[in-house]
């Protein structure tokens, strides 16, 4: 028995007794390592994904919509039936309900649209424009491939470089996404209902069967009525179905993938590209300022050779105009490229931990920049002496808007530097796309005819072997030629004319060039010997 009693309350600890060392647990061997699904060894850490992967990761998209489907089928039948003719008024026509299927499916996402959204839409299909205009290849396919960039870049709304870039090509990223899409929404529209989707298939088949009789019909009837339906009703054959098929597929997958990409948009926008790292002042300053010296040094030659006339160039370099200028203008060229690349790598090692940093690095780019506009003036000046000795062609003219544009660049660039480069990356996009459509509007082929038959001051200056690969855009200013060049001269074009096509496959410039050889019908067939056109073949 215990003299402690059973209800005795434990001893109170002795403030003044030496501290206890702490107790520690028992030894329960070397930590273990998480799991880990994919380890590149044991315990190895989770390496995060690259930012290509996470900028391209979207939420899935809203199921698709009846409305977005029927005017992606709208935009492949659409294509099937008007494509296969030729270019024209029909590439809007295609442009159009696919456009709708876009903006319903961002609608159903809860997208609205932004300035710069509606910019890019509205400019592409300014863009499809050009070829129902114009009868050049060269422009219209310009025309088109930045139509489809400025799609692309609407649908994603991307500000930043990264996401201009692949913004503006993006949407073709979307094509296997957009059939799987087209797939799982359809077959939750039908769930293999029956009555939801076969009274749609009747209706349209008894529609089209009552259009097919009652239209042959009335066109037996009466022979204007008959005319009129077929310039309105696509004229298709058993041989241009496979081509069809093929337009009906290419609209179709193009039409998916705008609407999937509209409904979840990738956000290339995340991308961050870290700047370089910064250089000292003197080891970043030093080069450039040696090689604006060098172009203040080119520059004062320039405006001292190029603008003190004739006598002055004869004098200074015992050339004509046109060996001068044929001399140094693709040079020139090619240093206003390298300059822009030479800006771009600049501002990335720029320094720019203080103010004094940022004022010397817009100070020496803006006195690179103001030297470079000379060199851009320089380069337009020689081709306008070339073109005044030679005159004007395709390739001539197409560079010449490539400096044009490359100053135009430049000029954006100073801008930025003083009011900043938020809004750069947009910018350049829309000053390409303004003049990829001025170019394609101006019709180079008619400015080309145009100065060719004004500088000619008798017949033995005529370029009859350049003049006769002109498209039908050169009709009005060759028609001014006197005979038998111009015959010879037009005879080419009127053979590419082709009899019967279909009004949505017509230029503005073939239809203009067939009314203008049918009120003046070319003179003979044997129009280019009797000019003298020796290299003529049949």
């Amino acid at each position: 028995m215990s003299d402690t009693p059973s209800d005795a309350k434990p001893p109170r600890s002795n403030p003044y007794a030496p501290p206890q060392p702490p107790r520690v647990p028992a030894y329960m061997g070397p930590p273990q390592p998480q799991p880990h699904p994919h380890p590149a060894w044991p315990g190895a850490p989770v390496p995060p994904p690259p930012q290509w992967v996470v900028a391209s990761r979207a939420k899935a998209p809203a199921a698709i919509r009846p409305g977005v489907l029927w005017a992606v089928l709208a935009t492949a039948v659409v294509a099937a039936l008007l494509l296969g003719d030729g270019l024209g008024l029909n590439l809007l026509f295609v442009a159009i309900p696919a456009a709708v299927a876009a903006a319903a499916a961002a609608r159903a996402a809860g997208r609205r649209p932004r300035p710069w959204t509606l910019l890019w839409a509205v400019g592409g299909l300014a863009l499809l424009a050009v070829p129902a205009l114009r009868d050049a290849g060269w422009p219209a396919f310009l025309a088109i491939f930045a139509a489809l960039a400025l799609g692309s870049l609407a649908l994603h709304g991307s500000r930043t470089w990264p996401g201009v870039l692949l913004g503006s090509v993006g949407m073709w990223g979307a094509v296997v996404a957009g059939i799987d899409w087209g797939q799982r929404g359809l077959r939750e529209r039908t769930g293999g209902n029956r009555d939801r989707w076969w009274p749609v298939v009747k209706a349209t088949g008894v529609a089209v069967v009552l259009l097919v009789v009652f239209g042959a019909l009335f066109a037996g009837a009466d022979a204007a009525f008959a005319d009129l339906m077929s310039d309105l009703i696509p004229d298709i054959s058993i041989g241009d179905f496979p081509l069809r098929l093929l337009f009906f597929v290419l609209a179709l997958l193009g039409a998916l993938a705008a609407a999937r990409t509209a409904a979840s948009p990738r956000r290339w926008d995340r991308i961050k590209v870290k700047p370089g790292r910064p250089r000292s002042r003197v080891e970043w300053t030093l080069p450039l300022v040696v090689l604006a010296v060098l172009f203040a040094a080119f520059n004062s030659v320039q405006l001292t050779v190029l603008f003190g006339g004739y006598d002055k160039v004869l004098a200074e370099t015992h050339l004509t105009y046109a060996e001068y200028a044929r001399q140094g203008f693709w040079q020139l060229l090619t240093v206003t490229l390298l300059t822009v690349l030479v800006i771009a790598l600049a501002l990335r090692w720029a320094p720019r931990g203080s103010d004094g940093d940022r004022l010397l690095v817009r100070s020496v780019l803006g006195v690179i920049c103001v030297l470079t506009l000379v060199v851009v003036a320089s380069a337009l000046r020689r081709m306008d002496l070339y073109v005044d000795a030679y005159g004007l062609t395709r390739l001539r003219i197409s560079v010449a808007g490539v400096e044009l544009w490359l100053g135009l660049l430049i000029v954006l660039i100073m801008v930025a530097g003083i009011l900043g480069n938020r809004w750069l990356p947009r910018a350049v996009v829309a000053v390409t796309a303004a003049g990829v459509l001025a170019f394609g509007l101006a019709s180079p082929d008619a400015l080309i005819a145009d100065q060719q038959v004004g500088r000619s001051h008798n017949a033995e200056d005529i370029d009859l072997q350049y003049l006769r690969g002109l498209s039908a855009d050169a009709v009005p200013a060759l028609d001014r030629l006197p005979e038998p060049q111009r015959s010879c001269a037009l005879e080419e074009i009127e053979r590419g004319l082709r009899d019967g096509e279909p009004w949505y496959a017509t230029s503005l410039s073939e239809a203009r060039a067939r009314t203008i050889l049918a009120d003046r019908p070319l003179a003979s067939t044997d129009a280019c010997q009797e000019a003298g056109f020796t290299d003529y073949r049949e």
